[in-house]
């Protein structure tokens, strides 16, 4: 490609090259050839001047053989012309039969009293001449010379002039051949890496040495590479994101559909029983209707929570953030979960932070985050057990960590990652068992989230478990609506 390139540019150079030559050699000859002339014509009018006064005052009287011996002292063809335009003598032809010279301009101009020129052929002689008049006592002296000697003048000197234009554009060539190798490799390098662009091959780049247009050039190619590699970088990630979106879309399909069938098919099995006569038998029409309830509140549930978690991927939730005492709300989240407790003799247990430690947050989600993770610490946690909700203030100052710690059965560390995914159970029979939805975790992940924390979990087989997240402490410009972190829908 550098060879095809430097060609082409070389042979563009030697045709403006020619051009210009050819140009030169044009205008060069014609300045020439007027220069030749204009001497010659001079020269003749000297000559002419000086034959004058070697001839007779009355070209009339001078015999023919004298009039040729002046016309070969001037070296051309001499030609006397009385004042009314006879023709008087000429050392080239004969006189008597020459017509009358009076229209002739050369020769006008003479019997006018100036020096006349003309260059035109001979009517004579059928030769192209230089005809040069002055004026004379008895009427002109015209002297001529062929313009072949002037072509054969002017046609050396266009050779010597040709040789040395040419000679003087050989340094010319080189220096173009150079320039040409310069631009042929760079535009050869910029070539390749369109190319290499074109193929997406958007890691490489050229190698800058100057800053001449070329040079601007190679870096403006290179940012735009540089461009184009974050694009497609980021082209990648957005569909590798949408890919796992359209995961999570077909598996919350399929997991809403199966959390529905369930219920559905017990609330559809058990009132088709009862509709068959069931319900007039007393020994089981109370059990089936209470199942029926049972289920109707379960798919209640499921309904809220999805509700709830639809709001907020879509950030039509509304939050109220403000300043709140967070000790003042573990106290009421745990008030409110003392019956549940009580009911199955498992101890609540506060670990207050310091003295009006403050949180900027929404108070109605983080009575939802806590009773959310207090209804799972309840379900998995053994009756006489003991669950601890406390909080404390974070090493930086800038935000405040809740808890939720349970004496529970634990969570298996393999399942860990997955715990905050929808529908996800550790144990999925007893967590049906229990009138879990799978959905309590999710919200809590968002709704942290989405007040601009951070949640995570911590626990040892047999030993119970430990949520925790972080609230900030001061305002951090949220939105009202929804949710503003990027991570909100990742799984």
């Amino acid at each position: 490609m550098t060879a095809r390139i430097f060609l082409k540019l070389i042979l563009g150079v030697l045709c403006v090259l020619v051009v210009a030559l050819t140009a030169v050699d044009f205008q060069a000859s014609k300045v020439a050839e007027r220069t030749y002339v204009d001497t010659l014509t001079r020269e003749l009018a000297d000559k002419g001047r000086m034959l004058s006064l070697l001839a007779p005052v009355d070209f009339s009287r001078i015999d023919v053989n004298s009039f040729r011996a002046l016309a070969t002292v001037a070296d051309g063809r001499a030609t006397a012309i009385a004042a009314d335009g006879r023709v008087l003598a000429d050392s080239e032809a004969d006189a008597s039969r020459m017509e009358n010279h009076a229209n002739r301009p050369e020769i006008a101009a003479a019997l006018a009293g100036r020096i006349g020129s003309a260059t035109r052929l001979s009517s004579t002689l059928g030769v192209k001449f230089l005809y040069v008049a002055i004026p004379v006592p008895s009427g002109a002296l015209r002297l001529a010379v062929p313009l072949k000697e002037i072509d054969g003048q002017v046609s050396a000197i266009r050779k010597q002039l040709l040789a040395s234009v040419a000679l003087a554009f050989l340094p010319a060539i080189l220096v173009a051949a150079l320039f040409a190798r310069y631009v042929s490799s760079k535009l050869a390098g910029i070539i390749g890496y369109a190319g290499n662009l074109a193929r997406g091959d958007f890691s490489a780049r050229l190698k800058i040495t100057n800053r001449d247009e070329l040079g601007i050039l190679g870096e403006q190619l290179n940012e735009t590479g540089l461009k184009l590699q974050k694009m497609f970088e980021e082209l990648e990630r957005e569909h590798e994101q949408l890919e796992k979106l359209e995961r999570v879309r077909k598996d919350f399909v399929i997991n809403v559909s199966h959390e529905l069938r369930t219920p559905l098919a017990s609330i559809q099995g058990y009132t088709e029983t009862l509709l068959d006569g069931a319900i007039h038998d007393e020994a089981h029409n109370i059990k089936f209707l209470t199942i029926i309830r049972q289920n109707a509140e379960r798919l209640g549930r499921l309904i809220a929570d999805l509700m709830t978690l639809s709001r907020i991927e879509l950030k039509t939730t509304k939050f109220h953030f403000a300043s709140y005492f967070v000790n003042a709300m573990i106290e009421d989240c745990i008030d409110s979960m003392r019956p549940m407790a009580e009911k199955k003799h498992i101890s609540l247990l506060i670990a207050a932070a310091p003295e009006r430690t403050e949180v900027f947050c929404d108070s109605e989600a983080v009575h939802q985050i806590v009773t959310n993770l207090l209804d799972n610490a309840l379900k998995y946690t053994p009756e006489n057990g003991s669950i601890t909700v406390g909080a404390r203030v974070c090493q930086d100052g800038d935000a405040v960590e809740i808890f939720v710690h349970d004496t529970g059965t634990g969570i298996p560390a393999e399942e860990l990652p997955r715990l905050f995914e929808r529908f996800y159970r550790v144990d999925k029979a007893r967590s049906r068992e229990l009138g879990g939805t799978g959905l309590g975790l999710a919200i809590v992940k968002h709704l942290v989230r989405a007040q601009g924390g951070d949640v995570r979990v911590e626990s040892v087989c047999n030993s119970g478990s430990r949520f925790s997240f972080t609230l900030p402490v001061h305002d951090l410009g949220l939105l009202e609506y929804g949710a503003v972190q990027a991570e909100l829908t990742v799984l």
